[in-house]
């Protein structure tokens, strides 16, 4: 009866661990979603250098899980170890939103920090303490609230893992999804920018959340004291073993069976089982980091990747950063059909889909996801301007004459109406026009530029301006007017104006939004009109406004364009299969793996095995960042294939591995050993008394010594 009351006894504890879990994954993916356009568009990175610091903190976040793990069953205990962490990360959460603030170092309110130094190493301050925080927690969470469960309490225990896990997934599906809307929000105190103060500043305040409510169910929960770490002892046996077989390296001494077996002498036979069924396993381990490497370039490369494309789904604009929502979506939904179609299917052809060829078919399925990004990234590639190099030049011809016009420029001869293409020059060519003289032009290294052909009292002559030589950045359209009207324009779009325009002459550029955009045109006597205009991604122009031009309710008919750079044309939806095949390969990968390790691990040592596979994805990450700065491939889509191409050579030497793996079962080792262990014990109590025998003779040599011979000999025979 009273067990029966005990399985029935209500936890309402695990509540507060529950929510802790959701808000503290929230914070994580929400700040790690836009981390990687911080990087570039905040901190001016370049894409390399923001996939290589992006990969070296995601590294971090899952070596520092084993440093957690020591702590809280060797030291603090799980409760303090999470308490203590969960500050650190906190503060972490905190500085990355300060460090996100471009008014603080902004003395001259241009918009432009002034000091991106302070920038820099706050965001590296604030990344160094998360990474800290959210891997030191990550090993305790989970077991600490399986500590607050009796061991007849399975059912309970089950359901709350199931709880535990939905919301992780739900914390990080919300957080994709909403940081990159507040990311996409204007703040400022003295210019309007993107919010990314906002964006980390949201999960900051989640993980204080989380915190809190944390801490405030203490006074419930089961504390165990911590016991020691199993990993600890592992690894002092694993030493003790290479320490003990380089002593004995000689010939003469008989050679063991197995190299842990040299560790005998000070641990018991049961323990050195364990750990060979461990190693056994993380030998299998050693291919997995290519796996990894390529699925966390979900929120670096393929993020990038994004920014160059179309984000107009109709109803809605997806930014960049949010096409990583596909994955937990993809996640929910492959989850059960894999393990209730796919799977039985598989078993009624009577096909033997043992877990370790689950995870080949998961490895070929990410080769497969980034040979789809490169198909894709090709396509981009095709669709971008053919920028200059740093030894090149181009130029672009605009006619504001109001006839056709001949020109040679160079070895081109063509005529004029609205000419909008580019040409590559060498750094100096002669410009004629019509039957006019020539006239040398020169063109600085690296530049793209346009020269306006304008007649003035019966005389041509050419105005030249500097062009965008880049996308514009965050999907922007960087617009600029050419006034060739006979009078000072006045132009503004939304908060952002183009200023006081003379007559002949070219504005800056300014940065409009996707969308529809109304420019207010305005003249000094205060007459004004509306010009509206649908832009896309990425997309520059020129708008010039003729000398016919007039103030009215139409102007913008009058207005013309010239296209600098085209918009982004290929669509982000275009990125969903190598995001479906990514997590095809991760559903049949990371599930069947962690339910392959647990299946072969020992009873006491699932959690080595856990601080092993972590350590898998770290070691991915690095990958990454060596692959990231060491390869000098020119184009993106030559290193989408480069991973591919690494990722089949593992999943080749993966299946060979594979192929010649003997699957056990821990359970009946470890019951082998048990039934053993008496005699074992027998055996090792008789070695321990021959050993004080020998030691006690020795002894009595060491007294005799000072004796006369005659003793020392009647001793030895007595002996």
């Amino acid at each position: 009866l009273k067990k029966k009351k005990e399985r029935k006894k209500k936890n309402p504890h695990i509540f507060f661990i529950v929510v802790n879990e959701f808000c503290e994954r929230f914070s994580y993916y929400g700040m790690r979603a836009v981390l990687v356009l911080y990087f570039k568009y905040f901190l001016k990175w370049d894409d390399d250098f923001s996939t290589t610091i992006y990969h070296t903190f995601v590294a971090l976040c899952y070596l520092t899980p084993i440093l957690g793990a020591i702590i809280a069953d060797s030291w603090l205990g799980k409760f303090k170890t999470i308490v203590y962490l969960s500050i650190v990360y906190a503060v972490g959460q905190v500085i990355m939103a300060v460090s996100a603030i471009h008014d603080i170092t902004d003395g001259n309110k241009d918009g432009t920090p002034d000091n991106m130094t302070l920038h820099v190493a706050l965001s590296m301050v604030g990344l160094l303490l998360i990474a800290l925080g959210t891997g030191g927690i990550k090993p305790c969470v989970a077991a600490f609230g399986g500590d607050q469960f009796n061991e007849d309490q399975d059912k309970q225990r089950s359901t709350f893992f199931s709880i535990f896990y939905l919301s992780i997934n739900a914390g990080s599906l919300l957080s994709t999804v909403i940081t990159p809307i507040l990311r996409a929000q204007k703040c400022g105190i003295h210019t309007q920018q993107q919010c990314y103060p906002l964006a980390f500043g949201v999960p900051a305040a989640l993980m204080v959340v989380s915190l809190v409510i944390f801490i405030v169910g203490s006074g419930m929960y089961n504390k165990t004291a911590p016991t020691g770490n199993i990993m600890v002892k592992v690894f002092k046996c694993i030493s003790f073993a290479i320490k003990n077989r380089y002593r004995n390296r000689s010939s003469k001494i008989p050679k063991r069976e197995h190299w842990m077996d040299w560790a005998e002498e000070k641990y018991d036979k049961l323990l050195i089982a364990q750990v060979k069924m461990v190693l056994k396993v993380l030998f299998l381990y050693i291919p997995l980091p290519m796996f990894w490497a390529l699925f966390d370039q979900q929120g670096s490369r393929w993020t990038l990747q994004a920014t160059t494309m179309d984000g107009n789904f109709g109803l809605m604009v997806i930014q960049p950063d949010q096409m990583q929502t596909v994955n937990p979506i993809l996640i929910l939904i492959m989850v059960p059909v894999v393990d209730f179609i796919i799977y039985p299917l598989i078993s009624k052809c009577k096909l033997n889909f043992t877990p370790l060829r689950r995870m080949t078919v998961g490895m070929f399925l990410a080769a497969l996801a980034f040979v789809a990004a490169a198909l894709v990234q090709l396509q981009i590639d095709a669709s971008l301007p053919d920028f200059p190099s740093s030894t090149e030049q181009q130029a672009k011809f605009i006619n504001m004459v109001d006839r056709p016009i001949d020109i040679t420029a160079g070895n081109y001869t063509f005529q004029l109406e609205a000419f909008q293409d580019y040409y590559t020059y060498g750094r100096q060519f002669e410009l004629k026009i019509d039957t006019g003289s020539p006239v040398l032009i020169s063109l600085p290294d690296g530049t793209r530029n346009t020269l306006v052909i304008l007649e003035e009292a019966g005389r041509i002559r050419n105005i030249k301006f500097g062009d965008v030589v880049a996308k514009p950045e965050e999907g922007a359209n960087a617009i600029r007017f050419f006034n060739g009207f006979g009078m000072v324009l006045n132009i503004t779009v939304g908060e952002e104006g183009f200023g006081n325009i003379i007559s002949k002459n070219m504005s800056t550029y300014v940065d409009v939004p996707q969308g529809t955009a109304e420019f207010l045109i305005k003249n000094a006597a205060g007459n004004q009109c509306v010009f509206s205009r649908e832009f896309g991604f990425g997309s520059s122009y020129t708008f010039i406004i003729p000398p016919t031009f007039t103030l009215e309710e139409n102007c913008g008919q009058h207005i013309k364009e010239v296209e600098d750079i085209k918009a982004n044309s290929i669509h982000m939806a275009w990125q969903i299969p190598q995001y479906f095949l990514m997590t095809s390969g991760e559903v049949v990968f990371s599930v069947t793996g962690l339910e392959f390790s647990y299946s072969q691990a020992p009873s006491n040592m699932k959690a080595v095995l856990q601080a092993g596979w972590l350590l898998t994805v770290a070691v991915g990450n690095i990958i990454v960042l060596i692959v990231a700065e060491a390869a000098t491939l020119p184009d993106q889509w030559a290193e989408y294939i480069l991973f591919a191409a690494l990722l089949v050579l593992v999943c080749i030497i993966f299946a060979i591995m594979a192929y010649f793996y003997t699957y056990i079962d821990p359970a009946k080792i470890e019951g082998n050993f048990a039934n053993l262990e008496p005699e074992d014990e027998k055996k090792k109590n008789l070695e321990v008394a021959k050993k004080d025998m020998v030691e006690n003779h020795n002894e009595k040599r060491r007294k005799s010594s000072n004796s006369s011979s005659d003793e020392e000999e009647t001793s030895q025979t007595n002996f």
